[in-house]
């Protein structure tokens, strides 16, 4: 588990649909905005991919809903990896209500680290994979 939370925000009023509350494509913002600090956090900087010639891909996301946010709500992330493989990764966020603690949403992920240049997977660098398997 990642100690500190990868995402802290604020539901705003532009965020909500027609129903008042949080829309959908903006809980899949704030936790794409949790992945890169949850990447980050074991040493994927954008500056550390471009280096080594990297990305990551998505290739499954499982979202699911636990509690509707409103306006002025503030909410947390917090990420776990599930299973770090030699070029794959399954990662959990799990998002709470910073006031109540409520379980908001949780969204699993599998990403792939890829040759950003031939679009193929490649090996996490070692330092990078023994991070995620130590998380």
């Amino acid at each position: 588990m990642i100690n500190n939370p990868t995402y802290r925000g604020t539901v705003h009023p532009w965020h909500c649909d027609h129903m008042g509350h949080m829309n959908v494509m903006w809980y899949v913002g704030k936790f794409d905005e949790a992945t890169w600090n949850f990447f980050a956090e074991v040493g994927l900087t954008p500056a550390r991919m471009k280096e080594i010639g990297s990305g990551m891909a998505a290739v499954e996301q499982n979202l699911t809903y636990s509690k509707e946010l409103f306006p002025g709500d503030t909410v947390a992330i917090s990420s776990k990896v599930i299973e770090a493989g030699e070029k794959s990764v399954r990662f959990v966020h799990e998002m709470t209500d910073c006031v109540t603690g409520a379980l908001c949403a949780t969204c699993e992920f599998k990403a792939v680290h890829i040759d950003a240049a031939n679009r193929k997977s490649m090996p996490f660098p070692e330092d990078v994979l023994e991070k995620l398997r130590a998380a």
